[in-house]
């Protein structure tokens, strides 16, 4: 039915509690003459059943009256009805093996599918996304992980009084305790044996700049990549700040030998030409007391930390410095290829180690701790939610006004949603008919 949306409960896994809209954020959209906003009733979502009938809403267990229905993550394939138009992050055009199941099975019922990753300008900018909360959320956790691994190792420092995020109030909240950490940072000082305690950021986008803004909470003193080995060589640390390091990507990949005049990296030709490329990375890490990890990454482009890289540096010294990765990209077996699970918020550590290449749930024992928890934005949800709904807001009129019956060519959506249109009526639009191959052994 056109002009009727729907909002879906988050059934994946019941520790997301974000909303694609806010009740404030339905309640304008009710007040369009003949727009219908439809909830289905979820237990485990941050706002009320109540907050959303206040505003307005209808709540039902039944949104097939939804001309479009939106969710956040992916949707159960049993789940799924047929005919109906889905908009969430659906993480499949990288052909991810572990949701090609539901992505047949929405082609199998006649389904549309939109994903919000998708939705971009003429710039390439993406326009609907949740902002810098998973930096937020995944910086929190990380010196939350850091406090706890330096506590079981038997250093008391500062940082072990900081909690994970979703056992916060709010971000401001969340922020106010890490300066209070801070303060005492400079007020005691770190174990001598942790300095310099140094941090690296890779990447610059949304992603890292939010992680930076928790981080940056703490005195800090900023050092170059290219300075980081004169940094250590010098040996004039401070007890009362932190290190940071921002990484881009030509410090962590290099060309490889014969494939170029000269040594100079060149970014285009990076993202054109991958293959080209060589991860280095790896250099730096003997210097880091923590990763965070913030890039995009895809299977064509070298990785920054391998398995057999971290079994050597353990192999030389019996405590490296490292003690976490902060793995907010959270691309299994990718960029970090310690990052052999994603892990929520229940659960949201584990200890890797790199001899045996196994992992504990939790931050004691040999190796190195790894935070890879797949849905950081929903341990801040209402923040987050309300950053979503902002940016999806303006553009609900056409997605309710939309006729998906009509040919793909003829679907009166503005241009950067019809890219964002994976499947139409059952079948994969032209720019992602290379799905086809991902999805023959399903």
């Amino acid at each position: 039915m056109k002009n009727c949306i729907g909002i879906r409960q988050e059934n994946k896994d019941l520790t997301e509690r974000r909303a694609p809209l806010t009740p404030p954020q339905v309640q304008k959209l009710v007040a369009v003459p003949g727009l219908k906003v439809l909830v289905e009733p979820a237990a485990n979502r941050v706002f009320t059943e109540e907050e959303y009938r206040r505003a307005g809403a209808i709540i039902t267990p039944d949104l097939r009256e939804s001309n479009i229905i939106l969710g956040i993550k992916e949707i159960p394939k049993e789940n799924l009805a047929p005919r109906q138009t889905y908009f969430f992050f659906s993480h499949t055009i990288k052909g991810q093996p572990y949701n090609m199941p539901m992505l047949k099975k929405m082609m199998e019922l006649g389904d549309n599918l939109l994903d919000y990753e998708l939705v971009k300008n003429e710039q390439g900018i993406r326009q609907i996304f949740f902002g810098n909360f998973a930096g937020y959320a995944g910086m929190i956790d990380s010196l939350w992980a850091l406090g706890e691994r330096l506590r079981w190792e038997g250093f008391e420092t500062p940082l072990q009084e900081i909690r994970p995020a979703q056992r916060y109030a709010s971000l401001k909240e969340a922020e106010s305790a890490i300066r209070e950490v801070g303060r005492e940072i400079q007020q005691k000082g770190l174990p001598r044996e942790l300095v310099p305690l140094i941090c690296g950021f890779t990447g610059y986008g949304r992603v890292s700049k939010g992680a930076q803004h928790i981080f940056d909470l703490l005195p800090f003193e900023q050092i170059p990549a290219a300075g980081l080995s004169t940094f250590m060589q010098k040996g004039d640390f401070s007890a009362s700040a932190l290190y940071k390091v921002e990484f881009q990507e030509k410090d962590m990949a290099r060309l490889k030998p014969g494939q170029g005049a000269g040594s100079s990296f060149e970014l285009q030709d990076y993202f054109s030409h991958p293959e080209k490329y060589a991860g280095q990375f790896e250099q730096y890490v003997p210097h880091l007391t923590m990763i965070i990890n913030g890039i995009y990454w895809e299977p064509r482009y070298p990785r920054l930390l391998t398995k057999r890289y971290l079994k050597e540096l353990f192999r030389q010294e019996s405590r490296p410095r490292l003690r976490v990765i902060g793995d907010i990209s959270c691309d299994i077996n990718g960029s970090m290829e310690m990052t052999v699970k994603a892990t929520n918020s229940l659960n949201p550590l584990y200890v890797f180690d790199p001899f045996s290449e196994k992992i504990s749930d939790g931050w004691e024992g040999p190796g190195v701790v790894v935070m890879a928890v797949d849905k950081l934005p929903a341990e801040l949800p209402r923040e987050a939610s309300d950053f979503f709904g902002n940016s999806l807001l303006p553009y609900i009129s056409d997605l309710a006004a939309a006729d998906f019956e009509q040919p793909f060519q003829q679907v009166n959506l503005p241009e950067m949603f019809k890219k964002a249109l994976i499947v139409h009526q059952g079948a994969l639009t032209p720019d992602f008919r290379y799905l086809e191959q991902h999805l023959k052994n399903v």
